[in-house]
């Protein structure tokens, strides 16, 4: 039985369960069997290996549900070169994912193209604090 809440009606899904990206498990498998159970599953697009294959993952899920997912963007400080975000989300955008969750550092920087792109925006926090500040960059 269908739950309504401001969440489900936003996200489009059945129940308000929401499978953030996970780094190692967050596969399109996964993300689809919570999809197609009524939740909302977030592929971990950096589990892909590159922003190319995250789009093959990104397509893949689809083949796999036609339920609404999401995709997340953890960025994390990098002690050498960063993996390519900016590609990742570019790729995110490019296939018309309607949701995206980003984590980790600050998502400043890419808030805005999300939502230039009408991506609705999630941002996984783990204090007050980080939601006040990703609320003031508008998420």
């Amino acid at each position: 039985m269908p739950i309504r809440t401001r969440v489900t009606e936003m996200l489009g899904i059945e129940h308000p369960i929401i499978m953030g990206g996970m780094t190692g498990v967050g596969t399109p498998e996964l993300v689809a069997a919570v999809s197609n159970a009524g939740g909302l599953g977030i592929i971990a697009i950096h589990n892909a290996g590159s922003p190319e294959e995250g789009r093959k993952w990104i397509r893949r899920l689809r083949t796999l549900t036609s339920k609404p997912f999401g995709v997340n963007l953890t960025i994390l400080p990098s002690m050498g070169k960063p993996p390519p975000y900016d590609e990742y989300a570019s790729v995110i955008i490019e296939e018309g994912v309607k949701i995206v969750e980003t984590a980790g550092s600050s998502p400043k920087k890419f808030i805005k193209r999300f939502k230039e792109a009408g991506l609705i925006t999630i941002h996984k926090c783990v204090a007050i604090r980080h939601a006040l500040s990703a609320e003031r960059y508008g998420v």
